[in-house]
C-alpha cells in the first residue's frame, strides 16, 4: 500500500511539473525581433523639502541642526567635508542609510554604529531618496 501511494504521489507531482510547463498553449509567441524592449528600471527622484523634514526628525540627533557632524556621533553631511558623500550616486547613498554602519565596521571613523535607517525602521526608500536630495543641497 506504501509502495501504491509513494507512485500516486510521485504522478501528480509530473503531472503537476508538466502542466506547470506547458504555459497556456492558444497565445501566439512574439517573434524575437519584435519582443518589447525590456523596461528601464524607474530612478527614484527625491524631494529636498520633504528631505529636510525628514532629516531633522531622524538624522538631527547624530549629524547636528546644520548637517555638520556631532563630536563622537555622526559625521558631517556636507559634500565638502565628506568624500563619502560626494563620490557616491544617490542610489549607494540610499542603500548605505538602508544598511548602517557597525561600529567595527574598518570604514567606521567614528566607532559609533549608525543604525539601519537612522534607527526608524518606517522610513521608506522614497524617503530616503528625499534626504539624499537635500543632502545634494548642501554647500
Amino acid at each position: 500500500m506504501r509502495k501504491q501511494s509513494t507512485i500516486i504521489v510521485l504522478i501528480i507531482i509530473l503531472a503537476l511539473a508538466i502542466l506547470a510547463g506547458c504555459g497556456g498553449g492558444d497565445e501566439e509567441e512574439t517573434p524575437a525581433a519584435e519582443a518589447p524592449a525590456p523596461a528601464a528600471a524607474a530612478q527614484v527622484v527625491g524631494n529636498p523639502a520633504d528631505g529636510e523634514k525628514v532629516y531633522n526628525t531622524v538624522c538631527v540627533a547624530c549629524h547636528g541642526p546644520n548637517a555638520e557632524g556631532m563630536p563622537n556621533l555622526g559625521k558631517s553631511m556636507h559634500p565638502d567635508d565628506s568624500e563619502f558623500i560626494r563620490v557616491s550616486t544617490d542610489e549607494e547613498l540610499v542603500e548605505f542609510i538602508k544598511v548602517g554602519r557597525t561600529p567595527d565596521d574598518p570604514l567606521n571613523t567614528t566607532g559609533v554604529g549608525m543604525p539601519a535607517k537612522g534607527g526608524n525602521p518606517a522610513i521608506t526608500d522614497q524617503q530616503l531618496y528625499d534626504v539624499v536630495a537635500w543632502m545634494r543641497t548642501l554647500d
